[in-house]
């Protein structure tokens, strides 16, 4: 099932004012991996193009990574907390069952006119987010809207499994949204898709109701991600190209309008092969999975950080979101900086 959100011209836009992220100092290398698992730097790195992850310690949550890049969103924007009106939090590794993850960094922030809950989309958390929003502002129904995108995925990884420990990292990644009366900029347009018929490919079973906490685990493996790689594969190549090129034809834009695509960092040969597929250059792709590993709903916003951070987008440049996660699910949003 595919959603769109049709391009036209609202009275306002929803305009990115402020990006921030925050990743915990302690470094994972494939080195360190290596002396873990059955595995070397030349393997991890040929097969997902990763060579260091951050991970967290015990005392760092999803919510304190989450409002450590908040609050650069907010100077970057030169809002204050207290101006924010939303804040949503895309993430599938909550600081607990319930409350939201976003009450807490309400709570940290201290932004007292905002309501708050998460969204849980897995990778493609954060472009369905901002569609939301989007939707809001066009609406007239919000002025501003603090979305970040946070993951301690290292929290929930089985590190005796080779094959999926090597690929996770934590962070978080922030972007402040504001309305603004000026059709030339803003988000333009998103494309959302899901199809839970392939559930299977990437899930965490541990303990939700289908599996609730006294009931004993056939299986103690389930507490952890379970991936079903060649299959997760397959359905992302697949799906990236969809969107972006649907987020192109019904803007009226091509591939050579764009400054730029962001994608989700789940695996280098996963984003190699969409851009082929795309025919995107190299110098339209940013790829930064080398330095995080897959951070979830959190690798788009800190991506983007870092793009903007080294120059390699400005302010009137076009710009794709794209994400694919469990689910599944996958989405895109092209937007005017």
């Amino acid at each position: 099932m595919q959603t769109k959100t049709e391009a036209h011209s609202p009275a306002s836009r929803a305009v990115i004012t402020g990006c921030g992220s925050f990743v915990p100092p302690t470094i994972l290398t494939n080195e360190d991996l290596a002396r873990r698992v059955e595995t070397s730097d030349e393997w991890i790195t040929s097969r997902t193009g990763i060579k260091v992850r951050h991970i967290t310690t015990d005392g760092e949550t999803t919510a304190y990574l989450a409002t450590e890049a908040a609050k650069r969103a907010l100077a970057r924007a030169g809002l204050s907390a207290e101006d924010i009106e939303l804040i949503i939090v895309a993430t599938i590794t909550p600081e607990m069952v319930f409350p939201s993850t976003a009450c807490f960094v309400q709570q940290a922030l201290d932004a007292r006119k905002a309501y708050a809950f998460d969204l849980g989309a897995a990778c493609s958390g954060f472009v369905y987010s901002l569609n939301l929003v989007q939707q809001l502002i066009e609406n007239g129904r919000l002025r501003n809207a603090l979305v970040i995108g946070a993951e301690t995925l290292t929290k929930i990884t089985n590190w005796k499994d080779r094959s999926s420990c090597i690929l996770f990292g934590d962070g978080a990644g922030a972007v402040v949204l504001e309305s603004k009366r000026d059709a030339g900029r803003g988000l333009m347009y998103s494309a959302l898709g899901a199809d839970g018929t392939y559930w299977e490919s990437l899930n965490c079973r541990a303990h939700g109701s289908r599996y609730p906490a006294p009931k004993p685990l056939a299986d103690p493996d389930m507490v952890y991600m379970q991936i079903k790689g060649r299959e997760v594969y397959q359905q992302a190549v697949r799906r990236i190209v969809e969107a972006v090129t649907d987020c192109l034809d019904h803007c009226g834009l091509t591939i050579n309008d764009l400054a730029m695509v962001i994608s989700h960092q789940m695996n280098a040969r996963i984003i190699e092969s969409a851009a082929k597929r795309l025919e995107l250059p190299d110098e339209k792709v940013f790829v930064n999975i080398q330095n995080y590993g897959n951070t979830s709903a959190a690798s788009v916003p800190i991506a983007f950080d870092e793009c903007v951070r080294q120059g390699r987008v400005k302010k009137g440049d076009i710009v794709v979101f794209v994400a694919f996660g469990a689910g599944v699910t996958w989405g895109a949003n092209i937007l005017e900086l």
